[in-house]
């Protein structure tokens, strides 16, 4: 079905990064629908890997320059754009000097998870959504890829959940065997500035769990990798959201 608006978030983005199967599989789908007509726009971090030079990013100054309060500090918040090599498909990277221009993604020089994973998290679901406002545009199928991603149906579902601009958005969440590491423990205290409190994930708070969490609050969960890891497997078993298996890029219009 063509002329749908379809939205990918992201953490990972071929050809932005190699290597992982996150990057490939969504850049295949966005581009399968991006090529079938339809109106696809892709939001993903803004990684320091990320060369701008290279992919030709640059500022979109209209959507810049909105704060984030996040642990009840002001957070800027920095949208920059670029076209996937050779093909007219927008990507919108979320960025802040803070949270994003450090070279590696997740783990310090001494292979230790950043304290702040959790506070870069809560910060790239608020822009996203934010930003997608700003822009006026609604997307008919919201489609949620990696750790990061999945606090936007959290957010969705609480944070914004008498904000009408969504409300007939369908949310597919994709699931993937990626490197699960532990968040910060006072998580649960910086989501309660915007009123989120209790979610499961705050008991032992990690990248598998705040998914975990994020399968009972989306309309599809989708089997991102052929074969889950157990603790995926298993809620992926247990959730009552429609679950679909692993479904290759080519297809996936079937699914929407």
């Amino acid at each position: 079905m063509p002329n749908q608006k379809i939205l990918y978030v992201t953490t990972e983005l071929y050809p932005y990064q190699e290597d992982s199967n996150i990057a490939t599989t969504v850049s295949k789908m966005a581009l399968k629908m991006h090529q079938g007509g339809n109106d696809v726009r892709v939001f993903m971090p803004r990684f320091g890997q990320i060369s701008e030079r290279k992919f030709q990013l640059h500022e979109v100054i209209r959507l810049s320059g909105m704060n984030i309060i996040i642990n009840d500090l002001d957070q800027p918040l920095i949208i920059k754009v670029a076209s996937l090599p050779g093909e007219r498909l927008q990507v919108y990277f979320i960025d802040n000097d803070e949270y994003f221009k450090r070279k590696q993604f997740y783990i310090d020089d001494d292979g230790k998870p950043f304290e702040d994973n959790d506070e870069r998290a809560i910060f790239f679901a608020r822009g996203v959504i934010e930003t997608i406002k700003k822009l006026n545009w609604v997307p008919d199928v919201i489609h949620i890829n990696g750790w990061m991603a999945s606090f936007i149906p959290i957010y969705l579902k609480t944070f914004y959940k008498n904000d009408s601009y969504f409300k007939d958005s369908k949310i597919v969440l994709s699931v993937y065997n990626e490197e699960d590491l532990v968040l910060s423990s006072a998580i649960g205290e910086k989501m309660k500035f915007d009123n989120i409190t209790s979610l499961p994930a705050f008991e032992k708070p990690s990248f598998q769990q705040f998914v975990i969490d994020s399968m009972d609050l989306v309309d599809i969960v989708l089997k991102g990798d052929e074969f889950l890891q157990d603790q995926l497997k298993n809620a992926f078993d247990k959730t009552e959201t429609t679950k679909s298996e692993y479904i290759d890029a080519s297809s996936i219009n079937n699914l929407y």
